[in-house]
């Protein structure tokens, strides 16, 4: 029994970690994953950004899903950056290879953020997500403006 909980376990840690470690064929496919994981998480950020500007009536149910998604998200884009992937389909800077503990500072700035817009989230208060989102966007414009093409 101790055995197959050992098994179970460790295939449910590796299963999990995978996004952390991933393995890309081709730097094509990590670019293909970074852009997919960042595209998802932008529209659910500009979901948070319709209520925190009260373009749409608040919902904290919805507020706290989306929050929830974009912070679990923002982990997700980095493993993708790696070496072959400055080249092809993608409007990544060459700053990202020269300048790595900046542009690393900048996604631990955006993880950390995302970890603040869902605790805000949660409260279920408006004012809180506005705080909070404001807070994030000039995180990700931050590093939009120093690694990403236009």
């Amino acid at each position: 029994m101790k055995l197959l909980a050992s098994l179970t376990l460790a295939a449910v840690v590796s299963t999990l970690s995978v996004p952390a470690m991933a393995q890309f064929q081709k730097p094509e496919d990590a670019i293909k994953y970074r852009k997919a994981a960042l595209t998802v998480m932008a529209a659910h950020f500009g979901r948070l950004g319709a209520m925190a500007n009260e373009k749409v009536p608040f919902d904290a149910k919805a507020a706290a899903e989306n929050a929830a998604i974009v912070e679990e998200l923002s982990r997700l884009p980095w493993a993708a950056f790696g070496p072959g992937t400055d080249k092809g389909e993608t409007r990544a800077k060459p700053e990202i290879w020269t300048e790595q503990a900046k542009f690393k500072k900048g996604s631990d700035d955006l993880v950390a953020a995302a970890a603040q817009l869902n605790v805000a989230a949660k409260t279920g208060n408006l004012d809180n997500l506005k705080k909070a989102f404001g807070d994030a966007g000039k995180t990700c414009k931050a590093c939009h403006d120093a690694f990403r093409k236009d």
